[in-house]
């Protein structure tokens, strides 16, 4: 059973222009692995792809960022579900060491992805 993505929460201001140093370099991760779909590609300003899945769009560009500062939470309606999906696609991370963490007066239980591109991503669901 696939996990539903069903919303995504930048980390700073713009889930759409993810900072990564090579565009192209990037796309295959989160094709293979995350199980996003390309939507659409730019050249300008600079070079930027929108990838989908489900409910959420993300967009990776080559803007000069720090992806080691940015990312993204990943709501989903089951978060066992995500990672066994995202394992069987070849995400090598061992354990998922789940956590609940509080975001305001909602708890959620999660686990992270650091992609190569060194984007950090939380998926949760959300607990009663």
């Amino acid at each position: 059973m696939k996990a539903v993505f069903q919303t995504a929460a930048p980390y700073a201001a713009d889930a759409l222009n993810l900072p990564v140093a090579d565009v192209e370099a990037a796309v295959p991760f989160y094709e293979t692995t995350m199980g996003f779909r390309v939507m659409s590609r730019r050249e300008t300003p600079h070079r930027c792809v929108t990838l989908g899945r489900d409910d959420v769009q993300i967009g990776l560009a080559e803007n000069g960022g720090d992806s080691s500062q940015e990312g993204c939470f990943f709501e989903v309606n089951d978060v066992e579900a995500a990672f066994a999906e995202l394992q069987s696609n070849g995400l090598n991370s061992g354990a998922p060491n789940f956590q609940i963490q509080r975001y305001g007066d909602t708890s959620y239980r999660v686990f992270f992805v650091i992609a190569p591109d060194g984007l950090c991503y939380c998926l949760g669901e959300r607990q009663a």
